[in-house]
């Protein structure tokens, strides 16, 4: 298995959302203009489509106050591996995926199966704000404004029925479009990227499904067009390009679990007791936040959202299941 651990972005790289914008615009038109900078390494990724707004945004009592991460680096900084390993490979290769039209099928112990457009699902006069902190398992964080809807209300309409234990997500499979997915570039893991939790942890209000961050729909990097947020757990639970939601009664298995059951675990909440066994998960470092050379902050339990769900794991050994 390929697993590179991150690399650190200076304060001095790091630009407002404004800039960030300016500066690309500024780049297209130079290579349409033909002037290219010596050796290329201010070449443009190619071009998306301009950013479509969200809105009206419900606020929510659930934000954190938290200093936000910049625009840039919360769409130029991911772990998505479908579309490489190393953290720019996403916003360089996200490109290739068409995010419409776009389907869900629901299956499973529930009462309304089908294929359901993206947009079914989603009911725009419902999409709230809120301003998560995002954890990953290599011991850095972003704060992040999603914009999405609570899972509970989709499972409600979807209406699952009393043997529905467990929800599994999938991901989208398809090589052509996700270049990460193929041959030597696939990272070792078993395609399609699959995630699951327990009914309960689906239910809970801080769940969501999100379709866009910064107030705009969501860019593909990030997931286009919906994805899993799960903001008390590390960032590879909250799976990205969702085309299958399954309601089951036994526990899915999930990508991450079966390729290294020691380092990932299906719960994966955040628990900084428990050691990766490459890495401490003690410390963080907040994107954007230190120089390279600053303090790392403490990790939270459970990222800061211990009051809202330790009760979904009372009696539970959290290093035994971690």
């Amino acid at each position: 298995m390929l697993i590179k651990r991150p690399s650190h972005i200076p304060a001095s790289e790091i630009t407002p959302k404004s800039v960030f914008e300016d500066r690309r615009r500024f780049l297209r038109e130079a290579v349409a203009a033909g002037v290219l900078v010596a050796g290329g390494s201010m070449l443009p990724r190619p071009a998306q489509a301009a950013p479509q707004k969200l809105g009206p945004l419900k606020k929510t009592p659930y934000s954190t106050d938290e200093k936000l991460t910049t625009y840039a680096d919360v769409t130029n900084y991911n772990n998505f591996y479908e579309f490489g390993t190393d953290k720019g490979d996403p916003a360089t290769h996200a490109h290739r995926l068409k995010p419409r039209p776009w389907t869900v099928r629901i299956e499973g112990e529930v009462k309304k199966t089908g294929v359901f457009d993206v947009d079914d699902l989603i009911r725009p006069h419902a999409l709230e704000e809120r301003i998560y902190r995002l954890r990953c398992v290599e011991a850095w964080s972003m704060v992040v404004p999603w914009v999405g809807i609570p899972l509970a209300d989709v499972i409600k309409r979807l209406e699952p029925t009393s043997r529905a234990k467990f929800v599994r997500f999938e991901t989208k499979l398809d090589p052509e479009q996700m270049p990460g997915q193929r041959g030597l570039f696939g990272a070792g893991l078993d395609w399609p990227y699959v995630e699951g939790l327990r009914m309960d942890e689906a239910m809970h209000p801080l769940a969501i499904l999100a379709v866009g961050l910064y107030g705009e729909v969501l860019p593909n990097q990030n997931g286009a067009p919906i994805r899993l947020v799960v903001p008390w757990k590390y960032g590879f639970k909250s799976i990205k390009s969702i085309v299958k939601i399954s309601f089951t009664q036994s526990q899915p298995d999930t990508t991450w679990n079966k390729s290294a059951p020691r380092e990932y675990g299906f719960y994966s909440n955040v628990n900084p007791q428990v050691d990766h066994p490459r890495w401490s998960q003690a410390r963080e470092r907040r994107i954007g936040e230190d120089g390279l050379f600053s303090r790392k902050r403490p990790t939270l339990m459970f990222n800061g959202y211990a009051e809202q769900v330790a009760s979904l794991y009372a009696g539970m050994d959290l290093k035994k299941n971690y």
